[in-house]
């Protein structure tokens, strides 16, 4: 990988942070998540590591950034998506289906939830809590239309239903046996073990 020139980031914050994360992200599709060092992700970005250090703690929080960047992009087509089906069991099924495939194609979830790298993803998403801050982030306000129209159950708490949600999409972004988003068995094992948790019986 080439570096690039010194002294080429930027005076504002947020744009320095965001071409540390684009080299970041290079830097780990390049030599793999587990491979790659923060002196891997200075040299990328042209600078030296303690100025790495300065607009990140460490590398695990570094890695839950970019999560959280390519989630929020992922959100925008997806939440588009769910509201595109007019009843809330549709928007949930059809909703994780779509978020599951799209998260599996993604180069850098793919290569954080892969077998190899489990003990990273619960380490950088699990202690974070950032995967239920994510699933809340976009399944909130449909769990609250739903419940609106009574299409949800009454009793559940949307925090408490994204952090377990959190973790059924977790493990099955990281299950690569599950190759066709369109194989009806998907469909039939959400419907009867996830839909009873979420709509009246």
């Amino acid at each position: 990988m080439a570096r690039r020139n010194s002294n080429v980031l930027s005076q504002d914050v947020e744009v320095a942070r965001g071409q540390i994360l684009e080299a970041a992200q290079s830097t780990f599709l390049h030599f793999g998540v587990a491979k790659t060092t923060m002196d891997d992700i200075a040299k990328a970005a042209g600078v030296s590591r303690p100025t790495i250090y300065r607009y990140f703690r460490d590398r695990d929080t570094l890695i839950a950034e970019l999560i959280r960047l390519r989630a929020r992009k992922l959100f925008v087509r997806g939440r588009k998506y769910v509201l595109d089906r007019e009843h809330f069991r549709d928007q949930l099924i059809d909703g994780l289906i779509y978020l599951v495939d799209h998260g599996r194609k993604d180069p850098l979830i793919r290569l954080i939830v892969s077998p190899e790298h489990m003990d990273l993803a619960a380490a950088v998403i699990g202690t974070s809590k950032l995967a239920s801050d994510l699933t809340l982030e976009m399944w909130g306000p449909i769990l609250d239309k739903a419940r609106e129209r009574g299409e949800m159950r009454s009793d559940i708490d949307n925090r408490k239903a994204c952090e377990w949600l959190g973790l059924v999409q977790l493990i099955l972004v990281g299950r690569f046996d599950y190759d066709d988003p369109a194989d009806p068995a998907h469909r039939r094992m959400l419907q009867t073990f996830l839909l009873p948790s979420f709509v009246h019986g």
